[in-house]
């Protein structure tokens, strides 16, 4: 089963439709139980960083992903979700993170208004299950003002250009992100889900 993690800043509803549509049926929890005993953890996310680590901290749900990411379980992060894999975030103040993938979580400085809203193409770095049936172009659809920033660029599947090139799509081991709502993605969101769901079935 598939776990939608719960903490109280996801848009859960959307989420579970969108892999119900993708032909997976998923559980919206934030037990702790529930959440270890999944085959696979989806990380949703809509607002700020910090909050979001403090709910999981709460909770004790932060252990919980991070020993069954330990375990191989695959794991999932959309949008904020992607930005609390990494080590800390910068966005109003100085917030450590899950620590999944090194680097950190800084404010767009290009020239271009923040936040970017809207569609935005993916430039396709390296080929990776996640993005079967992705091709350079496709478009996706983004909400954010700020953007990962890996120590290590072999994490980096997929960027897109907001005024500066920033990762779109980031993978580490059994660690995967997705900076766009898949959900409101249309066909190729879906795809992406899709995908993440037969990962999580091998």
């Amino acid at each position: 089963m598939i776990v939608i993690i719960d903490y109280g800043m996801g848009n859960l509803s959307s989420v579970q439709n969108g892999f119900a549509e993708a032909g997976f049926e998923t559980l919206v929890s934030s037990d702790p139980a529930e959440i270890a005993a999944a085959d696979g953890l989806v990380l949703p996310g809509v607002g700020a960083f910090g909050q979001a680590m403090e709910n999981l901290r709460r909770d004790q749900l932060d252990q919980v992903v991070l020993q069954r990411a330990a375990k191989g379980v695959p794991l999932l992060g959309i949008c904020l979700g992607l930005q609390l894999l990494f080590d800390r975030s910068k966005e109003m103040g100085d917030f450590s993170g899950l620590g999944l993938i090194p680097g950190e979580i800084v404010l767009f400085d290009g020239p271009l208004k923040v936040p970017q809203i809207g569609w935005n193409q993916l430039d396709v770095k390296r080929s990776h299950p996640l993005l079967d049936g992705i091709n350079n172009g496709d478009y996706f659809y983004f909400v954010h003002s700020y953007h990962a920033r890996p120590d290590r660029e072999d994490v980096i599947l997929a960027t897109a250009d907001y005024g500066i090139d920033f990762p779109a799509v980031v993978q580490k081991d059994n660690v995967y992100g997705i900076q766009f709502h898949p959900e409101k993605s249309s066909r190729l969101g879906l795809r992406i889900l899709a995908n993440y769901g037969r990962l999580v079935e091998c």
